[in-house]
C-alpha cells in the first residue's frame, strides 16, 4: 500500500499502525496472562464439617477474591493433582472435556490447569451476561463451564451431553466444598443464555456451555 501524496511516509505509517490497533480484538487490549500463585493444598476444615456446611448462596458482597484464594479455588475445582496430569475431578477416559472460563470484573480468562494460569479471552466486565439472576453481577467471580466436544469425538453422540454434564457436576461439587471450607458463598446455575454468552466468549462451534457457578464473599 502506497502513502497518499499528501502524507509523508512517516505520518502514513503512524496512521496505518493506529488503524491496525483499532481493528485488533478486544481481548488483546490491556489483558495479559496471569500466573496464579502456587495452590495451598493443606489445611481447611475437616471433610465431614464441610459437607455439613455445604449450601447454595445468592447474595454476594462486591469484595474481590485475593490471587491466592482464586488460585486455590481453581485448583480445587479442576486442577492438576498428580504428576501424570490427572485432575481433582473425575473425567471419563481422562478426556478432560471441561474448560473453566473465569469471569472477573476486568475481563474473561480461561483457566489452564497444567501451567496453573489464566489466559485472556476478552476484556470487560461480562458478569451480568453470565446468568438471568441479578446477583450474578455482584459475585466476585463467575465460572462458566464449557465442554469441548472435539475431545468427545470417539464417544457416541447420544452420550456426549451426559459425559460433559457429569464432569461439570464433579467440578461444581469441588467448588461447593472449597467454598464451604473457606467461608465463601457459591451457587451452581443452569439459567444461562448459552447462545449469547457463547458469542461473547468467542467460543467455537464445537464448544458448548454446560452450566455456570457464581462464587464470592457473602453479604453481611
Amino acid at each position: 500500500m502506497r502513502a497518499p501524496p499528501c502524507l509523508s511516509v512517516r505520518v502514513f505509517h503512524a496512521f496505518l499502525s493506529l488503524a491496525v490497533l483499532a481493528l485488533a480484538p478486544s481481548w488483546a487490549q490491556n489483558l495479559q496472562p496471569i500466573p496464579l500463585p502456587k495452590p495451598q493444598t493443606e489445611g481447611g476444615k475437616p471433610l465431614m464439617q464441610v459437607l455439613m456446611e455445604r449450601k447454595s448462596s445468592r447474595q454476594f458482597a462486591g469484595e474481590k477474591l485475593s490471587p491466592q484464594v482464586l488460585s486455590n479455588l481453581l485448583w480445587a475445582a479442576f486442577g492438576v493433582n498428580r504428576r501424570d496430569g490427572k485432575r481433582t475431578a473425575p473425567s471419563a477416559m481422562n478426556r478432560q472435556t471441561i474448560d473453566i472460563y473465569v469471569i472477573l470484573p476486568e475481563g474473561v480468562y480461561r483457566f489452564e490447569a497444567g501451567p496453573h494460569r489464566l489466559s485472556p479471552v476478552v476484556a470487560g466486565d461480562l458478569r451480568a451476561k453470565t446468568g438471568a439472576q441479578g446477583f450474578v453481577a455482584d459475585a466476585a467471580v463467575n465460572l462458566i463451564y464449557v465442554a469441548d466436544y472435539a475431545k468427545l469425538a470417539k464417544v457416541k453422540p447420544e452420550d456426549q451431553a451426559a459425559y460433559a454434564s457429569v464432569e461439570t457436576g464433579f467440578i461444581g461439587q469441588n467448588v461447593y466444598l472449597f467454598c464451604a471450607s473457606e467461608g465463601l458463598g457459591t451457587v451452581f446455575r443452569a439459567m444461562v443464555d448459552r447462545e449469547a454468552l457463547a458469542k461473547a466468549l468467542n467460543l467455537r462451534q464445537d464448544q458448548r456451555i454446560t452450566f455456570a457457578q457464581s462464587v464470592g464473599y457473602l453479604k453481611k
